[in-house]
C-alpha cells in the first residue's frame, strides 16, 4: 500500500503478540507503510520480528513482557510511553484453550481472559491516555468470528473475543471526538499456530474450509492488510467497527 493515504510515515505503532503470525505480519506490514514499530512479546521470543522490522528499513524494538502479569505490563508500557510517541495500537496478543465447557477450570478461564482482554482494555487505557493528550490515535484490537459465534470447545476464548469487541465500541465511543479512533479485525480462520490443532484434524480441517466461500484457510498477511487500513489516514471516518476478515464465513 505505497498511496499516500495509507503510509504511516513518522508514526511509531505498538504490535502485541508480535512474535509470529498474525502479530508478526502487522508489525512487517506496518512498517512496510513507514512506521517504526514497538514489537511486544513474551521474553526473548520477539527479537527476530524487530530485526525483520529494521530490515525494512524503519526502526524497532523488541519488548518482553508477559501480558498475563498487569504490574508488570503496566511498568513496561510506562517506560515505553516516556521514550517513544505511541500513534497505533494493536491489542494482538491471545492465548486459546481448548476443552468442553464443563471441563474448563476457572484458572484456564482467568488465563484466557487475562491475556485476551484484561490486557487489551489495560494497554488501551495506557496508550490511549497519551493519545488522547496527543489528539491523534488508532487503536486496533484483534477479535475474531468468534465475537459473532459461540465456537466448539473454546468457551473463555469466546467470550473474551465477545468482551473485545464491547470494548472497542465503548472506547471508540469515548475517544473519537479527541482525534482517537478504535476498531477491531475480526479474523476468521488463519493459518496460524492457534489453528495448527484445526488444520491437523482430518475431519474439521475439510468442514472448515468447505465452509469458507473463497475456499481456503486465510494467511496473517490478510489480516495484516486490514490493520494498515485501520490505522491510516484513509480510514479518518471508520470507528467502532468489527472489521470481519474471513473469506466470507459469516456470509455463510
Amino acid at each position: 500500500m505505497s498511496e499516500p493515504k495509507f503510509r504511516l510515515d513518522g508514526r511509531t505503532a505498538l504490535v502485541t503478540g508480535a512474535r509470529s503470525g498474525i502479530g508478526r505480519a502487522c508489525a512487517l506490514a506496518l512498517a512496510a507503510s513507514g512506521a517504526d514499530v514497538l514489537c511486544w512479546g513474551r521474553a526473548g521470543d520477539v527479537g527476530s520480528t524487530a530485526a525483520e522490522v529494521r530490515a525494512l528499513g524503519r526502526q524497532s524494538w523488541a519488548v518482553g513482557v508477559d501480558l498475563a502479569d498487569p504490574d508488570s505490563s503496566a511498568a513496561e508500557v510506562g517506560r515505553l510511553l516516556a521514550e517513544h510517541r505511541v500513534d497505533v495500537l494493536v491489542n494482538n496478543a491471545g492465548i486459546i484453550r481448548r476443552a468442553p465447557a464443563i471441563g474448563t477450570t476457572l484458572r484456564d478461564w482467568r488465563d484466557v481472559l487475562a491475556v485476551n482482554l484484561d490486557a487489551a482494555f489495560l494497554l488501551a487505557g495506557l496508550v490511549g491516555r497519551q493519545m488522547l493528550a496527543n489528539r491523534w490515535g488508532r487503536i486496533i484490537n484483534m477479535a475474531s468470528v468468534l465475537s459473532f459465534q459461540g465456537g466448539i470447545l473454546v468457551p473463555a476464548y469466546a467470550a473474551s473475543k465477545h468482551g473485545l469487541a464491547g470494548l472497542t465500541k465503548a472506547l471508540a465511543n469515548e475517544w473519537a471526538a479527541d482525534g482517537v479512533t478504535v476498531n477491531a479485525i475480526a479474523p476468521g480462520y488463519i493459518r496460524t499456530e492457534n489453528t495448527a490443532p484445526l488444520r491437523a484434524d482430518p475431519v474439521r480441517e475439510p468442514a472448515v474450509r468447505g465452509r469458507i466461500p473463497v475456499g481456503d484457510w486465510g494467511e496473517p498477511e490478510d489480516v495484516a492488510a486490514a490493520a494498515v487500513f485501520l490505522a491510516s489516514p484513509a480510514a479518518r471516518y471508520v470507528n467502532g467497527q468489527v472489521l470481519i476478515v474471513d473469506g466470507g464465513w459469516l456470509a455463510r
